[in-house]
Protein backbone atom coordinates (compact mmCIF):
# COMPACT_ATOMS: atom_id res chain seq x y z
CA UNK A 1 0.00 0.00 0.00
CA UNK A 2 1.34 3.73 -1.07
CA UNK A 3 0.61 6.27 1.13
CA UNK A 4 0.42 9.93 -0.06
CA UNK A 5 0.48 12.96 1.95
CA UNK A 6 -1.61 15.98 0.02
CA UNK A 7 -1.72 18.92 1.45
CA UNK A 8 -3.39 20.06 5.40
CA UNK A 9 -5.23 16.87 6.59
CA UNK A 10 -5.53 14.94 3.25
CA UNK A 11 -4.15 11.57 2.74
CA UNK A 12 -4.54 9.20 -0.58
CA UNK A 13 -3.91 5.32 0.34
CA UNK A 14 -3.32 3.29 -3.57
CA UNK A 15 -3.70 -0.33 -3.40
CA UNK A 16 -3.37 -3.13 -5.90
CA UNK A 17 -5.69 0.08 -8.10
CA UNK A 18 -7.85 1.24 -5.80
CA UNK A 19 -7.52 4.23 -3.95
CA UNK A 20 -8.77 5.51 -0.77
CA UNK A 21 -9.25 9.31 0.19
CA UNK A 22 -8.94 10.72 3.17
CA UNK A 23 -10.23 14.42 4.73
CA UNK A 24 -10.00 16.53 1.00
CA UNK A 25 -10.78 20.12 2.87
CA UNK A 26 -10.64 23.55 1.90
CA UNK A 27 -6.54 23.93 2.40
CA UNK A 28 -6.12 21.07 -0.36
CA UNK A 29 -6.01 21.52 -3.64
CA UNK A 30 -7.99 19.90 -6.44
CA UNK A 31 -7.60 16.04 -6.41
CA UNK A 32 -7.01 14.38 -10.07
CA UNK A 33 -6.03 11.29 -10.99
CA UNK A 34 -9.51 9.67 -9.41
CA UNK A 35 -11.08 7.35 -11.40
CA UNK A 36 -9.95 4.45 -9.39
CA UNK A 37 -11.41 5.94 -5.72
CA UNK A 38 -13.44 3.15 -3.93
CA UNK A 39 -13.80 5.16 -0.66
CA UNK A 40 -13.53 8.19 0.91
CA UNK A 41 -13.58 8.82 4.74
CA UNK A 42 -14.07 12.38 6.17
CA UNK A 43 -13.58 12.16 9.85
CA UNK A 44 -15.34 15.07 11.18
CA UNK A 45 -17.47 18.21 9.41
CA UNK A 46 -15.06 20.86 9.43
CA UNK A 47 -14.42 22.51 6.80
CA UNK A 48 -10.51 21.96 6.60
CA UNK A 49 -11.69 17.97 5.94
CA UNK A 50 -14.01 17.99 3.47
CA UNK A 51 -15.68 20.63 1.18
CA UNK A 52 -18.53 19.97 -1.67
CA UNK A 53 -16.24 21.02 -4.17
CA UNK A 54 -13.95 18.20 -3.82
CA UNK A 55 -16.52 15.25 -3.35
CA UNK A 56 -18.08 16.39 -6.24
CA UNK A 57 -15.05 16.55 -7.93
CA UNK A 58 -14.66 12.75 -6.65
CA UNK A 59 -18.27 11.60 -7.28
CA UNK A 60 -18.12 13.00 -11.27
CA UNK A 61 -14.65 11.25 -11.89
CA UNK A 62 -15.84 7.95 -9.22
CA UNK A 63 -19.64 7.81 -9.46
CA UNK A 64 -21.12 6.01 -6.25
CA UNK A 65 -18.27 6.18 -4.41
CA UNK A 66 -19.30 5.35 -0.82
CA UNK A 67 -18.27 7.95 1.89
CA UNK A 68 -17.86 7.33 5.52
CA UNK A 69 -18.10 9.67 8.33
CA UNK A 70 -19.78 10.31 11.44
CA UNK A 71 -23.00 11.50 12.16
CA UNK A 72 -22.20 14.84 12.34
CA UNK A 73 -20.90 14.76 8.88
CA UNK A 74 -24.18 13.19 7.52
CA UNK A 75 -25.76 16.04 8.73
CA UNK A 76 -23.55 18.98 7.75
CA UNK A 77 -23.09 16.92 4.12
CA UNK A 78 -26.54 16.34 4.06
CA UNK A 79 -26.77 16.47 0.16
CA UNK A 80 -24.72 13.60 -0.27
CA UNK A 81 -24.75 9.80 1.03
CA UNK A 82 -23.21 9.28 3.72
CA UNK A 83 -22.62 5.76 5.55
CA UNK A 84 -22.43 6.65 9.10
CA UNK A 85 -19.64 5.17 11.37
CA UNK A 86 -19.04 5.06 15.17
CA UNK A 87 -15.93 3.93 17.22
CA UNK A 88 -15.90 0.45 17.48
CA UNK A 89 -16.60 -0.12 13.90
CA UNK A 90 -15.26 -1.78 11.09
CA UNK A 91 -16.18 -1.95 7.29
CA UNK A 92 -14.42 -3.08 4.02
CA UNK A 93 -14.57 -0.79 0.81
CA UNK A 94 -12.48 -2.37 -2.05
CA UNK A 95 -8.65 -3.61 -1.02
CA UNK A 96 -8.98 -1.07 2.39
CA UNK A 97 -9.99 -2.58 5.40
CA UNK A 98 -11.18 0.50 7.87
CA UNK A 99 -11.59 0.51 11.61
CA UNK A 100 -12.62 3.67 13.72
CA UNK A 101 -12.00 4.55 16.78
CA UNK A 102 -11.97 7.96 19.11
CA UNK A 103 -15.55 9.85 19.15
CA UNK A 104 -15.31 13.53 19.95
CA UNK A 105 -12.58 16.31 18.46
CA UNK A 106 -10.43 17.57 20.37
CA UNK A 107 -11.10 20.82 22.23
CA UNK A 108 -10.23 24.27 21.07
CA UNK A 109 -12.49 26.38 23.17
CA UNK A 110 -14.97 26.20 25.60
CA UNK A 111 -16.87 28.93 23.64
CA UNK A 112 -17.10 26.08 21.03
CA UNK A 113 -18.95 23.36 20.71
CA UNK A 114 -17.26 19.75 20.50
CA UNK A 115 -17.76 17.83 17.13
CA UNK A 116 -17.86 14.37 16.51
CA UNK A 117 -14.76 12.40 15.30
CA UNK A 118 -13.49 9.39 14.63
CA UNK A 119 -9.99 8.70 14.13
CA UNK A 120 -9.42 5.59 11.20
CA UNK A 121 -7.01 2.22 10.87
CA UNK A 122 -6.32 0.92 7.18
CA UNK A 123 -5.51 -2.48 6.80
CA UNK A 124 -4.11 -2.37 10.10
CA UNK A 125 -1.18 -0.25 9.31
CA UNK A 126 -1.96 2.84 8.96
CA UNK A 127 -3.70 4.97 11.50
CA UNK A 128 -4.57 8.38 11.45
CA UNK A 129 -6.75 10.22 14.42
CA UNK A 130 -8.30 13.23 12.71
CA UNK A 131 -8.78 16.14 14.90
CA UNK A 132 -8.14 14.28 18.26
CA UNK A 133 -5.52 12.23 20.16
CA UNK A 134 -7.52 9.14 20.26
CA UNK A 135 -5.42 6.16 20.93
CA UNK A 136 -6.30 2.90 19.20
CA UNK A 137 -5.79 1.12 22.38
CA UNK A 138 -4.82 -3.02 21.52
CA UNK A 139 -3.32 -2.06 18.62
CA UNK A 140 0.23 -2.00 16.82
CA UNK A 141 0.16 0.83 14.45
CA UNK A 142 2.86 0.62 11.88
CA UNK A 143 2.44 3.86 10.41
CA UNK A 144 1.14 7.20 12.59
CA UNK A 145 -0.52 10.46 10.75
CA UNK A 146 0.43 12.74 13.65
CA UNK A 147 -1.26 16.32 13.86
CA UNK A 148 1.53 19.20 14.27
CA UNK A 149 -0.72 22.25 13.90
CA UNK A 150 -3.88 23.32 14.92
CA UNK A 151 -5.94 26.06 16.87
CA UNK A 152 -7.02 22.68 19.66
CA UNK A 153 -2.86 21.48 19.51
CA UNK A 154 -0.63 21.82 22.19
CA UNK A 155 2.71 20.48 20.95
CA UNK A 156 3.42 18.84 24.45
CA UNK A 157 0.10 17.18 24.13
CA UNK A 158 0.65 15.80 20.83
CA UNK A 159 4.44 14.36 21.77
CA UNK A 160 2.18 12.76 24.45
CA UNK A 161 -0.24 11.01 21.95
CA UNK A 162 3.12 9.71 19.67
CA UNK A 163 4.73 8.63 22.66
CA UNK A 164 1.62 6.62 23.46
CA UNK A 165 1.11 4.81 20.06
CA UNK A 166 4.29 3.97 20.15
CA UNK A 167 4.28 3.33 15.77
CA UNK A 168 7.19 1.98 13.98
CA UNK A 169 6.64 4.79 11.98
CA UNK A 170 5.28 8.37 12.11
CA UNK A 171 5.23 11.64 10.13
CA UNK A 172 3.27 15.16 10.76
CA UNK A 173 -0.10 16.36 9.05
CA UNK A 174 -2.53 18.61 9.46
CA UNK A 175 0.02 21.47 9.23
CA UNK A 176 -1.02 24.20 6.67
CA UNK A 177 -1.66 26.60 9.65
CA UNK A 178 1.85 26.60 10.48
CA UNK A 179 4.99 29.11 8.83
CA UNK A 180 7.31 26.57 7.55
CA UNK A 181 9.53 27.44 10.80
CA UNK A 182 6.63 26.56 13.01
CA UNK A 183 6.27 23.23 11.03
CA UNK A 184 10.25 22.33 11.08
CA UNK A 185 9.83 22.74 15.14
CA UNK A 186 7.08 20.71 15.66
CA UNK A 187 8.43 17.90 13.01
CA UNK A 188 11.83 17.68 15.35
CA UNK A 189 9.34 17.40 18.29
CA UNK A 190 7.61 14.61 17.25
CA UNK A 191 10.63 12.97 15.91
CA UNK A 192 11.98 13.33 19.25
CA UNK A 193 8.40 11.42 20.45
CA UNK A 194 8.57 8.73 17.83
CA UNK A 195 12.12 7.63 18.41
CA UNK A 196 11.34 6.77 22.51
CA UNK A 197 9.80 3.81 21.20
CA UNK A 198 12.31 2.47 18.73
CA UNK A 199 10.57 4.31 15.58
CA UNK A 200 11.19 7.00 12.56
CA UNK A 201 9.82 9.75 11.58
CA UNK A 202 9.47 10.88 8.07
CA UNK A 203 9.28 14.67 6.77
CA UNK A 204 6.54 14.10 4.34
CA UNK A 205 5.46 17.45 1.87
CA UNK A 206 2.28 17.88 -0.04
CA UNK A 207 2.94 14.91 -3.13
CA UNK A 208 5.11 12.85 -1.19
CA UNK A 209 4.70 9.10 -0.54
CA UNK A 210 5.32 6.27 1.97
CA UNK A 211 5.60 2.67 1.27
CA UNK A 212 3.45 0.89 3.67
Amino acid sequence: MRLTKLEHATLRLDESGDTLLIDPGSFTTPLDDLSSVVGIVLTHEHGDHWTPEHLDRILRAAPGTPIFAPAGVAAAASDYEITVVSPGDSVTVGRFSLRFFGGEHAVIHSSLPLVQNVGVLVNDELYYPGDSYAVPEGVAVDVLAAPVGAPWLKLGDAMDFVLAVKPRRAFGTHDMTLSVIGRNMHRQRLQWATEQNGGEFFELDPGDALDL
